[in-house]
């Protein structure tokens, strides 16, 4: 294992990366657009409204500001140091050694882990259609199938996600488009529904703020998965041009496909007609006679569990790559394919999701429950040591590479701060709620660990 140079004299220049080029700029472009869009917004909503009322489009309208603040604060530094472990390289480079460390390899344990659960759900809907095969089948299926996608050319990860990510957006798109002929009454058999919903039933915040906030901590992680675009730019043509470009299409019309299918959604229908586990998108779709509503979004949701689980899979490998790059996991993983693809990561990678997918199947509520809350925060995390590493990396690159600025953080360094207090406050806030806490102290017991045996390699490393 190599030392990497102290954080204060590391480059900022990018080293060459020994990956393909293969991703195009569509597939960046529709990977940012596509990766938030997932199972957590077609079927969790419903919880969120539930908790929430109407008030709904300001939690997601305040979760989302803080995913594109992150986000802009990711593309800023990949653009000016696209690496295939972005923000783990970014991070050592900003803080040193440790913090790479740690933030890479708690970022692996939450994308295997996550893994499982889209694997799982996908599963499930695909058992429903076709009884004969078992649900371990189809996870085996879906395991093999994307693992042997990501073993070969990167291209044909970038392909999968194009297609996946269009079919998401354009589910949306359509569902705005219908939700909002329905408000204004130009569908057949439809009238315009007014204000009815969104001041009835106790008014726009039935719960008051305290609501907002509930939903807030409802929705937030969500907004998880915007990360692997940045991953992805290091294997395009031109890393931070296309980053650049992917970050800026991407980070509004999320908002407006998030908000906005939430504005539909409480204006149409009554929040009080909402279940937890149920999606508000059928609900909408069936009261305005769109027929065999629950089974095209059974469609959608699961074609948004395989790209997440694409995804996911991609993601790991790429980080746990890096990480072998820098000297903080097996040298091993650094072998590639002579596609330029490294296969061995991926292999490591989806032994692992494997692992987890057993272990959610056989002891769900249990084995597997402590691991997946000891992931719950942990994109909290990753983002506040993002926001950290940008304040540090800014007034760098400033002075030793102006000219890589090519994509620059809003009002810096005061929405950088302000971002990181907003981290802060729903970490608090999750620690005053009864179902969320368990996630925030199993995730800082997973992150304390990484921390320990970070600092036990540096104390290492220096008596060495």
């Amino acid at each position: 294992m190599h030392d990497a140079p102290p954080a204060a004299s590391a480059p900022l220049a990018p080293e060459p990366e020994p990956l393909s080029h293969g991703l195009k700029q569509r597939h960046l472009t529709m990977l940012g657009l596509g990766g938030v869009i997932g199972a957590g917004l077609f079927v969790g909503s419903g919880a969120g409204i539930v908790v929430a009322g109407p008030g709904i489009v300001l939690s997601y309208l305040i979760a989302g500001a803080l995913a594109m603040l992150v986000m802009r604060m990711l593309g800023e530094m990949s653009a000016a140091m696209p690496a295939s472990g972005a923000f783990s390289v970014h991070a050592e480079r900003a803080l040193g050694r440790w913090a790479g460390f740690s933030v890479g390899w708690l970022y692996w344990f939450l994308l295997v882990v996550v893994l499982a659960v889209e694997a799982t759900g996908a599963a499930r809907i695909a058992h429903d259609w076709v009884p004969g095969v078992p649900q371990w089948g189809w996870v085996l299926i879906f395991m093999i199938v994307f693992t042997v996608a990501n073993l070969a050319a990167v291209k044909n990860f970038g392909e999968f996600e194009f297609w996946f990510a269009a079919l998401k957006v354009g589910a949306i798109v359509l569902f705005l488009i219908l939700g909002t002929l329905a408000i204004v009454g130009r569908l057949p058999d439809t009238d315009p529904v007014g204000m009815t919903n969104l001041t009835g039933q106790g008014g726009f915040l039935p719960h008051g703020w305290e609501g907002v906030v509930s939903g807030v901590l409802a929705v937030v992680f969500a907004f998880g998965g915007l990360e692997v675009v940045t991953i992805a730019a290091a294997e395009s043509d031109d890393p931070a041009r296309n980053v650049a470009r992917a970050v800026r299409s991407a980070v509004w019309r999320i908002l407006l496909f998030y908000v906005g299918s939430m504005l539909v959604i409480v204006t149409l229908l009554p929040w009080t007609s909402m279940k937890p586990g149920q999606s508000p998108y059928v609900a909408v779709l069936d009261s305005i006679g769109v027929p065999a509503a629950g089974q095209i979004m059974n469609v959608v949701v699961f074609v948004a569990l395989l790209s997440a689980l694409n995804a996911n899979l991609y993601g790991s490998s790429r980080m746990i790559f890096s990480l072998a790059e820098r000297g903080e996991a097996p040298k091993g993983l650094l072998k590639v394919s002579g596609g330029s693809v490294p296969r061995r990561a991926v292999l490591a990678s989806v032994a692992f999701g494997f692992v987890s997918v057993l272990l959610n199947l056989k002891w769900p509520d249990s084995v597997f429950l402590y691991m997946l809350n000891a992931v719950g925060a942990v994109l909290l995390f990753v983002w506040a040591l993002i926001a950290v590493s940008q304040l540090k990396l800014r007034r760098r690159i400033e002075r030793e590479a102006p000219e890589t600025l090519m994509l620059k953080m809003w009002g810096f360094p005061w929405l950088t701060w302000t971002a990181l207090a907003a981290m802060a406050a729903v970490l608090m806030l999750m620690l005053t709620d009864e179902t969320a806490r368990p996630q925030v102290l199993w995730s800082a017991g997973a992150t304390g660990a990484v921390l320990l045996v970070a600092w036990l390699r540096e104390l290492r490393t220096v008596r060495s």
